[in-house]
């Protein structure tokens, strides 16, 4: 046969294809196993099992562990059904993509939609802390009130703003209906981006979705809330997509298109998502550039990352230069310093255990060992893998370490590289486990433990503090009393930051967290919580003052060990028996007091 004959064959059939999906679909199930078919079977078992489960979970039973607590039996056996079923799938070669995406969607449901189903109200502080913001900037023409340090987001605003005008759009009146949804969402959205990266490297849809399949079951950062850093990371993953795809090193290269590099279409539209990046947040740029900064290194690559790495760093530059300018220039010095200590920088937040909860120890060291493991992992498919070597993916996994040894991001860099880095090495893994062609090298059953391992990880560190990262409809409600019908101007007091809503019209009160306070006045708490008030009190200068207590900042208390397990109970009491203090709304989850005293500004 000729090459006109197989080009035109080939063309035959890519466009019988595209008109008949549905009917390709037909013949591959038709020629499915039994792998398939079984897997056919177990995935509307898993889910039926899920949804069942979810009728038992008694929220006000948690404690240290959160909602791996609640959660009944048949919530593990639908994760456990599910996870079989997905290897029984990915032992038959037959196995169609719509088979193997329904898994990953139904993993994505199980892990991410139990908190939106089962939870009253936004899960996470830092969520409702957002909330606030575009509530804020809707209220004043799109800009943030530079009040509490707020005006940071001024500097940012890309997230905000988009969500302002989608809530204008949409006639809304909040972001809170949909942004208890964001986290499902958002990963369903990822899924696009990843499948582009994995197709770009291999046809093999084993090898695909099973990169997928660990990237989902590793993800135990929770950085995918209502938040800039999810939208950026979102946008992050499809810039590096249309990049590798656009490599010469995709299974079927094309020599004319890599030497001629980028349609100048599809340039411009990563040079919009990148500008969409660094106008939403600061970290996520230097992972970007991080990344094609080392994606550069290969010679063959540089038509298509140095475009794409100049916009990153002439649109950083100019941001930096001018919207954030007011902030760079306020930490140039510690930005400058953190260069000289990138050890400290990178391993800043892994060591800080000491005072928190036994069981938060253990949650924390099951993360730490699903991420070295990952990385371990990744490794050995390294050396063993030898095919992986010529793949732009070793370079992602390595990217995300230079920002992290640049600057300690308070304290988070280390969980944050594994973020960015998580997707290459996903797939590294996934090649060890799921290779191309050929037989599977390992035992599935081999493969189902280390999948369910993973999974174990997962959950530990995506649900294990959840008694802190819930919230009731009474605490909701106690915050909103004390931010709608209290005196604008009053001093708004909490512990900690966990009460949902307390900065909402944050520029209408101030907000003060005993937990931040320094080291003297925190001392001066634990010894007598009402004479450590004076400090915060003086800070009024004669305005109203509200303290406001509720379950989930006991919670936070106990959890993180920011104070003694017994303060928030030694405080309340203190507060229910001095006359200066007055509840003026108390429910079974929150109380708030009023400061009837006077104090000396």
């Amino acid at each position: 046969m000729t090459d006109a004959q197989t080009s035109t064959n080939s063309s035959g059939k890519a466009l019988f294809a595209a008109e008949f999906p549905g009917r390709r679909l037909r013949t591959r199930l038709r020629r499915a196993g039994p792998g398939t078919w079984t897997a056919i079977g177990a995935l509307p078992v898993a889910v039926a099992l899920w949804l069942f489960s979810l009728r038992d979970v008694r929220l006000d039973r948690m404690s240290d562990l959160g909602l791996l607590q609640v959660l009944p039996v048949t919530f593990w056996t639908a994760l456990v059904v599910l996870t079989i079923g997905f290897c029984l799938a990915a032992s038959d070669r037959r196995t169609p993509n719509g088979l193997f995406a329904a898994y990953v969607i139904a993993l994505i449901a199980i892990i991410h939609a139990t908190p939106s189903l089962l939870y009253p109200e936004l899960r996470y502080a830092w969520a409702w802390k957002h909330v606030a913001v575009v509530d804020a900037m809707i209220r004043h023409n799109g800009q943030v009130p530079d009040a509490g340090g707020f005006d940071i987001y001024n500097q940012w605003p890309g997230f905000f703003q988009f969500n302002a005008l989608l809530i204008k759009a949409a006639g809304l009146e909040s972001p809170l209906g949909y942004a208890m949804w964001a986290q499902p969402l958002t990963n369903l959205l990822l899924i696009g981006p990843l499948v582009l990266i994995y197709r770009s490297i291999t046809n093999n849809r084993r090898l695909v979705w099973g990169a997928v399949w660990i990237y989902y079951s590793c993800s135990w950062v929770a950085q995918d809330y209502f938040a800039p850093q999810a939208f950026a990371f979102l946008l992050f993953i499809c810039v590096i997509a249309l990049v590798v795809r656009q490599l010469p090193t995709s299974p079927r290269p094309n020599p004319d298109a890599a030497r001629r590099g980028w349609p100048p279409a599809r340039l411009i539209l990563v040079l919009i998502i990148e500008a969409a990046i660094i106008s939403s947040h600061p970290l996520t740029p230097m992972m970007l550039i991080s990344a094609l900064l080392l994606l550069s290194f290969p010679r063959r690559n540089r038509r298509v990352t140095l475009p794409a790495l100049a916009g990153a760093i002439a649109l950083t530059l100019i941001w930096d230069l001018t919207v954030a300018r007011s902030y760079m220039s306020d930490h140039l010095g510690t930005l400058v310093s953190s260069l000289a200590r990138p050890d400290a920088n990178l391993w800043s937040g892994v060591s800080r255990l000491s005072d928190a909860a036994s069981s938060q120890v253990v949650v924390a060291w099951i993360e730490r060992g699903l991420t070295g493991s990952v990385f371990l992992l990744a490794a050995f498919a390294f050396a063993v893998r030898p095919w992986i070597r010529r793949t732009p993916l070793p370079l992602l996994v390595l990217a995300p370490l230079l920002p992290g040894l640049a600057n300690a991001y308070g304290g988070e860099m280390v969980f944050r590289s594994y973020l960015f880095a998580l997707p290459a090495a996903a797939f590294l893994v996934a090649a060890l486990l799921f290779p191309p062609g050929g037989r599977m090298p390992v035992a599935m059953p081999v493969v189902g433990v280390l999948l369910l391992a993973m999974i174990g990880g997962l959950v530990f560190g995506y649900y294990g503090k959840e008694d802190e990262n819930h919230f009731t409809a009474q605490e909701a409600a106690a915050a909103r009393f004390v931010t709608t019908e209290t005196p604008a101007g009053s001093l708004i007091i909490s512990v900690t930051f966990a009460a949902p809503g307390i900065e909402m019209r944050y520029d209408r009160h101030e907000n003060l967290q005993m937990v931040d306070r320094n080291l003297e006045t925190r001392r001066l708490l634990v010894k007598d919580p009402l004479t450590g008030l004076d400090p915060l009190l003086a800070v009024a200068q004669g305005r109203p003052v509200y303290i406001v207590l509720n379950r989930a900042q006991e919670a936070a208390v106990y959890l993180n060990g920011d104070m003694p397990a017994d303060f928030m109970r030694r405080l309340n009491s203190a507060l229910a028996k001095a006359p200066d203090f007055t509840p003026v709304y108390r429910n079974e989850d929150a109380v708030v007091y009023r400061f009837d005293g006077t104090t000396e500004g």
